[in-house]
């Protein structure tokens, strides 16, 4: 069965000094500000799209892997995921970076490094940013 996520947006004024609010509309876990400097600059306590991204693709990665390690019949105990994603002003995104360690019992280095590769190529957020170079470091 299909499902459908929402999220949505309204942003104020032009977009070198405007801002904008981010609402995670199907969770309903929050709004956060988003602006221009807090993607291209700075943070500053706002959010971007590009860490929207890193948060949806780490999270992805790690329960494709998860459920790739079970099926094979070595579940994890811990996953740790992270996700870098590049912006470019101008040009867009350029680069995402995936990083993972974790405990699996029974799995050695190159097994588990086998399986993170298997989980970057297959889970469902690399495919839609396969436009962009996706690396990954295995610690």
């Amino acid at each position: 069965m299909a499902t459908t996520r929402r999220a949505s947006t309204v942003w104020n004024g032009p977009l070198l000094t405007g801002t904008g609010e981010v609402t995670m509309d199907s969770s309903t876990i929050g709004t956060f500000p988003v602006s221009w400097p807090a993607r291209s600059e700075e943070a500053n306590g706002k959010t971007s799209p590009e860490e929207l991204l890193a948060a949806a693709h780490a999270t992805c990665f790690a329960m494709a892997f998860s459920n790739g390690l079970a099926k094979a019949g070595t579940p994890p105990t811990q996953l740790r995921t992270a996700a870098e994603v590049d912006f470019q002003p101008g040009v867009g995104i350029t680069a995402i970076r995936l990083f993972v360690s974790g405990d699996v019992p029974g799995l050695d280095h190159e097994g588990f490094t086998a399986a993170a590769t298997s989980a970057k190529e297959n889970c469902p957020v690399s495919k839609a940013l396969s436009a962009v170079p996706i690396s990954l470091t295995v610690g």
